[in-house]
């Protein structure tokens, strides 16, 4: 069956590179439909969505950004539109891929556009850019970034084989077909190299009664994105077995998962069992990146490029009290489950961050600071422990029982 991929770029500057592109997908015998987010110049090939419409759907007149010509003016409108109009496409099922191609300002507009769209769908990025960091880019959506080498500018034997490759990976996604509805709740998993063991097992646990799982690398963007999957109701329960990236972003650390973490299930309602996983560490770069504040800690080198340092006992207090804010608005019973032997594979007992009266200051304010139906319950074994693992699965998949009988 005959698919429908999306073409995004300004076709006064890449009009025949998108000309040469819609070509090779009706070879393989698929559609194009190519979108105009050009400002100034007349486009080198025909539309499909004229930059006119992009404006207008942005809430302005292609004529007024004209007029202005103002880039910090035209570009968030342009964006604006873009968005709004792809989004429509792909919510009444009309297009099957998004493909763009662009520079520095191509890639910002072209990625914000992909960024708002769902995850699985086909969105992939030909870019001067995509060499280096994408981050900016890409933020946690899996947007499939593809260097283009050179600049695109023209056609000629190398650019045409980067273009066509781009037409044909889009024309391969669009054509799979895979069903992503679960008769049961896709479980989310947090984890860290040093918590993998009791996640490990923890999944094991849940694929054994039945649910599938996905696991998410606490790193910061990890715990963002599932954040993400659960707001896009492809997430309906979770494990955060690694909370670390809540004190990373309070101490301004490497694996900070931004000020709204631990928020988003219980908001949503979801049956959620949390650990401290890891959550006294935080995480630097190298030595020398370690803020000079810290600089008396006791330092594990997690790797050659990742230092790691443990919070002390008033910091660790000011964690469980913000920890405790951010569950606040939780909706639905849930279980914060606590580890005393150690929260990861460094704090257990003989090992460089173990510190009992610290993790004791944790579980003292993150007390006092949860609702009521959000349950603190401990247990004298570390977090790799099976035993522990195995607990916090099953403690799971009550809640997940509990809900479906409930509705």
């Amino acid at each position: 069956m005959a698919k429908t991929i999306a073409l995004l770029a300004t076709l006064d500057t890449k009009g025949v590179e998108i000309a040469f592109m819609r070509d090779c997908i009706i070879e393989r015998g698929h559609r194009a439909l190519v979108i105009d987010r050009g400002l100034m110049g007349e486009p080198a090939t025909a539309a499909d969505i004229s930059n006119a419409q992009i404006a207008e759907a942005g809430g302005s007149s292609l004529e007024t950004l004209r007029l202005h010509a103002d880039r910090e003016e035209s570009a968030p409108v342009m964006a604006a539109g873009a968005t709004k109009l792809v989004g429509e496409y792909v919510a009444r099922g009309e297009i099957q891929a998004l493909v763009a191609l662009g520079g520095t300002q191509g890639t910002t507009l072209s990625t914000t556009v992909m960024r708002a769209l769902p995850y699985g769908f086909p969105k992939i990025m030909v870019s001067t850019m995509a060499s280096g960091n994408v981050a900016p880019w890409v933020g946690t959506s899996d947007i499939m970034m593809m260097y283009s080498v050179t600049d695109i500018m023209g056609l000629n034997p190398f650019m045409r084989r980067v273009l066509a490759n781009a037409a044909g990976a889009a024309c391969g996604m669009a054509e799979v077909e895979l069903a992503v509805a679960a008769a049961k709740p896709l479980v989310a998993i947090t984890t860290v190299g040093i918590t993998t063991k009791g996640a490990m097992k923890a999944a094991e646990v849940l694929q054994a009664a039945g649910y599938e799982t996905i696991t998410f690398h606490a790193v910061g963007t990890g715990g963002r994105a599932m954040e993400e999957m659960m707001r896009q109701g492809l997430v309906g329960a979770v494990l955060d077995y690694s909370t670390i990236e809540v004190s990373n972003e309070m101490f301004h650390a490497l694996l900070a998962g931004g000020p709204d973490r631990l928020t988003t299930a219980g908001a949503l309602g979801l049956p959620q069992v949390l650990c401290p996983g890891a959550i006294e560490v935080l995480v630097f770069n190298e030595p020398e990146t370690v803020p000079a504040r810290y600089r008396d800690r006791r330092l594990v080198r997690h790797s050659p490029q990742i230092t790691d340092l443990r919070l002390n006992r008033n910091e660790m207090a000011d964690v469980g009290r913000e920890v405790g804010r951010r569950l606040g608005s939780t909706k639905a019973d849930a279980v914060f489950l606590i580890p005393k032997a150690g929260y990861d594979s460094y704090a257990t007992p003989g090992e460089p961050f173990s510190d009992p009266e610290a993790d004791e200051a944790f579980v003292e304010t993150l007390r006092v600071s949860l609702p009521a139906h959000v349950a603190v319950i401990e247990r004298d074994l570390d977090i790799n422990d099976p035993t522990f693992a195995s607990e916090a699965a099953t403690t799971l998949i009550g809640l997940m029982r509990a809900k479906a009988t409930t509705g």
